[in-house]
């Protein structure tokens, strides 16, 4: 890591949410870095024009311009250490990625997911938790494998499900938290406060409130 801090490739297909609220915290001073490129699989990202607007180096690397999947990681890694990236985050990022990043970056991938894993993998984590019923969802951040939503798992954040959610409702609600936890794990990794053991991932120094609950429906409604 260099004195300004980490340098970050993220990685984007869509508007571009989590990348703003990570240039929201870099300026802050919340997270020590900077990001250092931000690459999209998607020419009309809107991510872009936020990448442009920060004045951060922006590429488009398309999927059809390569033969598979391993080509086209194999591209992204070219750009990601053309960079000097140290780490990179998937910010809605629509791609499985393989080994060719993973062995490039090992255990420096970061993404976010729209649910409470290991519940509701896949890409319609918000649908499957209403389909479920369950009362509670949320997002994780966690570092990636060559499984689907399977890496170890950083932060986690909750939210309730209420009776009249729709996709839309409980999205929002989620953003909001993944606004705030993707920046924390950004951080924390900054810091070298992260902590890899097999399928866990501990938080040094660890601290734990004495007691931590959350019921939905309330128990006095």
């Amino acid at each position: 890591m260099n004195k300004d801090g980490i340098k970050i490739g993220v990685l984007i297909s869509g508007r571009g949410s989590n990348l703003n609220s990570i240039i929201d915290a870099i300026d802050s001073g919340m997270i020590s870095g900077k990001i250092a490129v931000v690459i999209s699989n998607k020419a009309d990202a809107g991510g872009l024009h936020i990448a442009r607007e920060h004045k951060i180096p922006a590429h488009i690397v398309l999927n059809k311009e390569f033969p598979g999947r391993k080509a086209f990681d194999a591209e992204l890694v070219k750009i990601l250490h053309g960079a000097g990236v140290e780490l990179v985050v998937m910010a809605g990022f629509m791609r499985i990625v393989t080994g060719v990043l993973l062995k490039a970056f090992p255990m420096r991938v970061m993404n976010i997911h729209p649910a409470l894993l290991p519940c509701f993998p896949g890409d319609n984590g918000h649908g499957d938790a209403l389909s479920y019923g369950v009362k509670f969802s949320g997002c994780t951040v966690h570092f990636v494998d060559e499984g689907v939503d399977t890496g170890p798992i950083i932060i986690q954040a909750v939210v309730p499900v209420f009776d009249n959610d729709t996709e839309e409702t409980l999205a929002g609600r989620i953003l909001e938290q993944e606004h705030r936890i993707y920046p924390r794990a950004i951080q924390l990794y900054s810091q070298k406060r992260l902590i890899i053991e097999g399928r866990k991932v501990k938080t040094v120094p660890m601290s734990h409130p004495d007691t931590f609950h959350a019921v939905n429906p309330l128990l006095d409604v």
